[in-house]
Order: structure tokens, then sequence, then C-alpha cells
């Protein structure tokens, strides 16, 4: 071997490949630890909105100390996660700015009530979070929740859908429960209580409300403000307490005692 010219040669070409490819990555880590590439700028953008809720004190607190290295030997990952992990925020993205920057976009939780009795939020995408509940209720109060775990997004859905067909008596879900046996009821913002009891096919829902819907103006004229709660889980009509007297109403609107 040592006397073959062309396997010599490759093999100092290989060699000097090699040198030059250490010499290259040394010279450019060097380059990247120079301070000029040290991070001096975090820049927040909102996704959709101007950030509304998320605060500078609670990223310093909660975020900056997870993000480590500088321009070019940051993690990217790191630095998502630790932004997901601050109050407030759904999602983070982040990317590089030349020649010290990270540019993190957020999209904020949007609240739209609470959550079971344990102080937790739900989003209009039906997302559950932690935040500061007197933060959400800036705007004023928020409509109450439950349902078993992983239902949040079908209860949120269900909150809009009770919130049209009950617009058109001019009165608005204040509270939405889903039992653990798939059972629901709705509390409105008159006092009511309706009981609508479990989903047999994908109308069951809209007609037992329609039905109500349907007969309020008649309750109202009779029984003025005394209702307490309204239970449509009959098939043939609906049951409703008023005042403390219990009564029967059938397809036609009808009261009976």
């Amino acid at each position: 071997m040592w006397n073959d010219a062309k396997t010599l040669n490759a093999i100092a070409s290989t060699l000097l490949g090699l040198l030059a490819l250490a010499l290259l990555a040394s010279g450019l880590w060097w380059i990247a630890q120079r301070p000029m590439f040290a991070l001096k700028v975090i820049r927040l953008e909102g996704a959709e909105a101007p950030l509304r809720r998320v605060s500078v004190s609670t990223v310093k607190s909660t975020a900056l100390p997870r993000i480590k290295g500088n321009f070019f030997t940051t993690n990217l990952d790191t630095v998502r996660a630790a932004f997901e992990a601050v109050p407030w925020v759904r999602k983070a993205s982040v990317r590089r700015e030349w020649p010290n920057r990270l540019i993190v976009t957020l999209e904020e939780h949007v609240p739209l009530g609470t959550w079971g009795e344990d102080g937790r939020l739900v989003s209009v995408k039906g997302d559950v979070f932690v935040a500061n509940l007197d933060e959400a209720e800036e705007d004023g109060g928020l409509p109450e929740f439950s349902g078993p775990e992983g239902s949040e997004k079908e209860v949120v859905t269900r909150f809009a859908e009770l919130r049209d067909w009950f617009a058109a008596v001019n009165l608005a879900p204040e509270s939405v429960q889903l039992s653990n046996r798939y059972a629901w009821s709705v509390k409105l913002n008159n006092g009511m209580k309706v009981e609508l009891g479990r989903e047999q096919s994908k109308t069951t829902m809209k007609d037992r409300v329609t039905r109500l819907v349907s007969v309020y103006p008649q309750l109202i004229a009779r029984l003025q403000d005394r209702i307490e709660s309204v239970d449509l889980r009959y098939p043939n009509g609906m049951a409703l307490k008023a005042s403390g007297m219990a009564f029967g109403l059938d397809k036609k609107g009808t009261i009976t005692k």
C-alpha cells in the first residue's frame, strides 16, 4: 500500500479534508461564542391580537430563567415550552432574528367560563387551564361549566347551541352541567333550572328546548317569574316547579297538577 501513489494521495486528501473540517468547526464555534451573539432581546407578539393578559413580570419569573445559550445554541423547543408554561398562554412559537434576538409569538387563552369546583377555567376553544379568576372576570362574571374528564369541548359546544336556542325568548344559559351519566342540565339567567336529560339522537336536545321555548310565553303569562325548574325528560310533555308548587304540562301547553 505504501508503494501505491494513488492510495497515499487519497489518504492524504482525506486527512487534509478532515483537518479542514475540524478547523472550520473550531472557527465557527469560536465565532458563535462571541458576545455579539448573546441573546439581548426577546420580543413578544400576539398571534391574532395584541397580548392582553400575559404580563411582563410573569414572563420574567416563569419563562426567562429557563432560557439558556445564545443566538446559535439556545434550544427553540425549550424556549417554546418555557413560554407555554406561563399563565394565559395557550400556544407559543419561537424564531430567531439576526444577530441576537428571539421573536416569541403567543396565543392567549380566551376565557369562556369556570370549569368544575377547583378554580380552573375553560376557554372558548374548550381548553381547561389555570389562571387568575379575577383577571378572567374583568369583563364581567363568567358562566359555570362542569362535566366528565374529556368532555370540555362538548360542553362548550353545547353552551353555544343552548345560547342560540334560548335567545328566541330572551333567555341565556348561566351554567351548563353534563353529569357522569351524560345527562344535561342548564341554569338560565332568570334563575330557572332546566333538566334536559340524556341525548338519544342528534336532535334530542334541540327538540326538547324547542318544546319549552314554544310554550314559555304562556308559562310566564300564567306563572309570572315564579318558575323554579322545568324537567323536559318526559316524552309527552314536561314537569315544572313554581314557588314550591309542582305542575305537569302536556304537548299542547295545558297545565295539569
